[in-house]
C-alpha cells in the first residue's frame, strides 16, 4: 500500500550553483515540511524525508533486499550513498564477509554472510568471466592448478615458466586478485588466456552490481593487495614475457576517491641479491607470497622459487608516509607461516597479527600472533579444527569481523563452514593452550549436529593442557552453507 504511493524522477538537472543552492534549501525545507503535499511523494506519508531515512538507516542491512521492492522511492533510497553515508554517522554499519568460490575449472562465484542473521546473499557474476571452449579442453588436459586471488601453486606457477608460448597463448583467464576498500570489492587483473591483465572491476554492494573501474598502469596477475588508509595498494605478481612469465617488483595504489592508480617504489627485492653466483640469481626467481596492512604500513613476505622448490627470504615493509621501503624483521619473515606453496595468509584483529600454521599433526593447525617485542611468532591456540583438502587451491581462509579471528575451511560434509575463535584478552603470545578442552566439550553437548563435526577432527581423547576456564579456548560455527564441490578461493570483509 506504501509502495503505491512512492515515485521518484528518473532524470537529474545541472543547474548553476547559485540555482543549485537555492533548489537544495527548497528541498530541504519541503522534505522538512510534514504539510507539504506535491507531486513528489514522500517516502513514508506524513513524515519529512529525513526522519524517514534517519529509520531507513536503522534498518538490518539484510532487510534492503526486501524494502527496496517497496517502490522505486524507496529503492533510490536504499541504494543512494547518503543513507550509508547515514549510517557511518549513526554508527549502525554491519560488517559483512564476502567469500569468493571456483565451481568447475572456470567458473567464478561470489558469495555474502550477514554473520548477525546468518543468512547469506549471492551476487551477481562478475562480468566477462566467459571462456572460451578451446581453453577448457586445453585446461582440463593439461590440469593445471591455477592460482586465483591470494593462492599460489606450486605446479601452475613453475610450469607457467616452462611451458610453450603457443600452450600459455591457450591458458583461460585466471590469477585474479581480490581487495576491498571503501566498502566495495575490487577484482584486479589476472590472465585473459597468455596476456596479464590492466583490468579493475568494482562491486559496489550498495547497488548489487560491477562496474569496470580505471585500469592498473601495468598487466599483472598473482598480485598481492591490502588496504591501508583508505586505498588499495598492488604489489608485485607477474606478467607475460618472451621466455614465459616474468616476476614483478613493481607496485601502484589506487585511490577511491579520485579513481586513480598512481605508481609507488617498486619492491627492492635486497635478499634476492645477495645470491652468491649468477647462476642462481637467474634461477631463482623473487614473487611477494603476501601482503597485510599492520601498525599503519605495509608487510610483504617474500620467497625465491625455482621448480619444484621455494626459499623463503624475509620480506620488506612499506611506509606511505617516507614512501620508502624497509626490510622486514628477520624473525618475522623467517617465521611467518606458510600455506600452500609459500602463500602467507594473515589477518589483523584488534591490532594483533595472526596467521595459521597448518602444519599440525592431522587434520589441525595452530593459530600464531607475531609478537613484536621478541620479534617472533608464538602459538596463542591449537588444534585448530581444519581438514587437509589436497586438491583445493585454499583448504581454509582467514577473516577478522565483529572483533574476532575466524577460519573459513569445510566441514565433514564438505559444507563450508566459518569458525569463531575466542581468544581470551589476557592471553599472552609465549603461552599455548587447548582449543578442546572439557568446557568446549559441554559446550558441543548442547550444540547440533553441525557444530559436533569438529569431534572428527580435534580428537577429544587426547589429555587436555590443564586450564582455568576463562583460559578456555573456544571454536564456534557461526554460519555454514553447502556449496557442493565448490573450492575456496578468497574472501574479504566490508563494513557498510
Amino acid at each position: 500500500m506504501m509502495g503505491s504511493l512512492l515515485s521518484l524522477p528518473s532524470t537529474k538537472i545541472q543547474p548553476s550553483s547559485h540555482i543549485e543552492n537555492s533548489s537544495a534549501e527548497t528541498s530541504k525545507r519541503l522534505r522538512m515540511s510534514s504539510s507539504y503535499i506535491g507531486e513528489i511523494p514522500r517516502l513514508i506519508p506524513s513524515l519529512p524525508d529525513e526522519i524517514s531515512l534517519q529509520i531507513l538507516a536503522r534498518l538490518p542491512r539484510i532487510w534492503y533486499l526486501n524494502v527496496k521492492m517497496v517502490s522505486r522511492s524507496w529503492k533510490a533510497a536504499i541504494t543512494s550513498p547518503e543513507i550509508y553515508q547515514l549510517r557511518k554517522d549513526l554508527r549502525t554499519t554491519e560488517e559483512w564477509l564476502y567469500i569468493l568460490t571456483k565451481v568447475g575449472e572456470d567458473e567464478l562465484l561470489w558469495h555474502a554472510l550477514d554473520p548477525i542473521s546468518r543468512k547469506w546473499q549471492k551476487l551477481p557474476p562478475i562480468p566477462n568471466f566467459v571462456y572460451e571452449e578451446e581453453s577448457k579442453r586445453v585446461f582440463s588436459a593439461i590440469r593445471a592448478w591455477n592460482m586465483v586471488g591470494s593462492t599460489i601453486k606450486i605446479a601452475d606457477f613453475i610450469r607457467s615458466w616452462l611451458r610453450p608460448k603457443d600452450e600459455l597463448d591457450r591458458l583461460p583467464f585466471c590469477g585474479c586478485t581480490i581487495g576491498a576498500v571503501d566498502g566495495c570489492l575490487y577484482v584486479l587483473g589476472g590472465f585473459s588466456r597468455a596476456s596479464a591483465m590492466k583490468t579493475v572491476w568494482k562491486y559496489d554492494p550498495c547497488q548489487n552490481m560491477w562496474q569496470e573501474v580505471m585500469s592498473m598502469t601495468i598487466g599483472r596477475a598473482y598480485s598481492k593487495t591490502c588496504m591501508l588508509n583508505g586505498k588499495l595498494y598492488v604489489v608485485g605478481g607477474v606478467s607475460r614475457s618472451r621466455g614465459g612469465l616474468a616476476p614483478l617488483q613493481s607496485a601502484e595504489v589506487y585511490d577511491p576517491r579520485t579513481g586513480l592508480w598512481t605508481q609507488v617504489p617498486s619492491m627492492p627485492f635486497s635478499n634476492s641479491q645477495v645470491l652468491p653466483t649468477a647462476f642462481l640469481a637467474e634461477m631463482l626467481k623473487p614473487i611477494a607470497t603476501g601482503m597485510t596492512s599492520y601498525r599503519g604500513r605495509l608487510y610483504v613476505p617474500q620467497s625465491l622459487y625455482s621448480w619444484p622448490f621455494f626459499v623463503d627470504v624475509g620480506g620488506e615493509i612499506f611506509d606511505p608516509e617516507t614512501n620508502t621501503w624497509a626490510e622486514m624483521p628477520a624473525g618475522m619473515g623467517e617465521g611467518w607461516p606458510a600455506k600452500q606453496a609459500g602463500t602467507k595468509l594473515s589477518v589483523v584483529v584488534g591490532g594483533e597479527l595472526y596467521a595459521l600454521d597448518p602444519s599440525g599433526f592431522g587434520d589441525s593447525g595452530k593459530i600464531k600472533m607475531y609478537d613484536q617485542q621478541t620479534d617472533s611468532w608464538k602459538v596463542v591456540m591449537e588444534k585448530v579444527p581444519i581438514r587437509d583438502f589436497i586438491n583445493d587451491e585454499s583448504p581454509y581462509l582467514l577473516a577478522g569481523f565483529l572483533g574476532k579471528l575466524h577460519v573459513i575451511t569445510r566441514g565433514v560434509d564438505n559444507d563450508i563452514v566459518i569458525l569463531q575463535a575466542e581468544i581470551p584478552n589476557h592471553v599472552s603470545p609465549t603461552q599455548t593452550s587447548s582449543s578442546w578442552t572439557s568446557s568446549s566439550s559441554s559446550s558441543l553437548a548442547n550444540s547440533s549436529s553441525m557444530d559436533r563435526f569438529l569431534l572428527s577432527s580435534a580428537s577429544l581423547n587426547e589429555e587436555p593442557i590443564p586450564l582455568s576456564e576463562a583460559e578456555t579456548d573456544m571454536w564456534n560455527i557461526i554460519a555454514s552453507k553447502n556449496l557442493e564441490t565448490a573450492e575456496l578461493v578468497s574472501c574479504q570483509v566490508l563494513n557498510i
